[in-house]
């Protein structure tokens, strides 16, 4: 597989994946509207980059065609972004699933790997949240996640090889930035105002680094078709605690970081269990959370993301309430 068609590749991920597939000797189209603009991109060989959205399935299907693979990660993605506007959240996260799909396998598409989310399974008490349990999504936006995978899943063919993953929430340092993400959010707050407030603290967060996010893709691509069809895979590091993280956090940023806790009505705990890609992809971890925060703070200290409360780019729903999106 050589040729690489990537939905949603001018986002946080998709734009860094972009650049790192094309490192590894890829041919990558990014299909996107570019609501972030489009100077994210590295590289100006081996790429293609198509304006445009995920619902104008004729466009989608004169794109999609010569391609080996497809990664879909066109989305409204975290919950807050799809509440903003459901009618627009399910419109692109679920109504414009399934003609991508036929399209995909009627453009010969080898493989299709598909950006689900770890918040399919819900609350769960189980130490270990492994991918044959069964899922309680708790909102709309998980709802169709888990939706989608059915969809998906149920094209799998010889020839058309289907794949999920079900992400942690990623973390890092992209030329695409969010900081509306939990780690982001409190290096944001640390080094900027040297404040951070929890809320409650005990609850679990699975956070993955972006650099691992990107290895991930890479290795679903590579896997040999027995390994990957059909299967479905978690991906994360460590499941770790609110207040574990906020003092990894101060720990990388500085000791005069104050960290003020407070009571929360939100005590929703989310954990996964990685070792299915581990054991079956041989895929395992690289990169830390400290790792994550030392590389914002350091685009912090050259100035590379700026205005980091106010600018709209690094805030999906700022972004979306800005441009109107529908």
């Amino acid at each position: 597989m050589k040729n690489i068609f990537i939905t949603g590749g001018g986002g946080y991920v998709g734009s860094a994946l972009t650049d790192y597939l094309i490192n590894e000797g890829y041919n990558v189209t990014v299909y996107d509207l570019f609501l972030y603009g489009k100077d994210v991109f590295s590289s100006k060989k081996n790429i293609n980059l198509i304006h445009g959205d995920i619902r104008d399935s004729e466009l989608l299907k004169s794109s999609i065609k010569g391609h080996d693979a497809v990664i879909h990660l066109a989305c409204i993605s975290n919950d807050p972004s799809f509440e903003l506007n459901a009618k627009l959240g399910k419109s692109i996260n679920l109504d414009a699933f399934e003609p991508l799909v036929k399209a995909s396998q009627a453009a010969n598409v080898q493989r299709l790997i598909y950006a689900s989310s770890s918040s399919v399974y819900g609350i769960k008490k189980e130490k270990n949240v492994s991918e044959e349990m069964s899922l309680k999504p708790l909102t709309d936006y998980s709802k169709f996640k888990a939706e989608c995978e059915k969809i998906l899943l149920n094209y799998k063919s010889d020839n058309f090889e289907t794949v999920v993953i079900r992400p942690a929430t990623v973390c890092g340092f992209s030329k695409r930035q969010r900081l509306d993400v939990i780690v982001n959010i409190l290096t944001n707050l640390a080094y900027h105002k040297r404040e951070i407030t929890v809320f409650g603290g005990e609850q679990l967060r699975p956070n993955i680094h972006i650099n691992d996010m990107l290895r991930s893709y890479l290795f679903l691509l590579k896997a040999k078709s027995n390994l990957v069809n059909g299967e479905i895979f978690n991906a994360g590091w460590e499941n770790r605690s609110v207040n574990d993280i906020a003092n990894n956090v101060k720990d990388n940023v500085g000791d005069d970081v104050k960290i003020i806790k407070t009571k929360t009505d939100d005590n929703r705990s989310y954990h996964i269990s990685s070792e299915k890609i581990k054991n079956v992809l041989n895929f395992k971890t690289q990169f830390t959370i400290g790792d994550a925060v030392v590389d914002l703070v350091e685009a912090f200290k050259k100035k590379i993301l700026l205005d980091t409360f106010s600018n709209d780019l690094y805030f999906n729903i700022k972004r979306m309430q800005k441009i109107n999106l529908k």
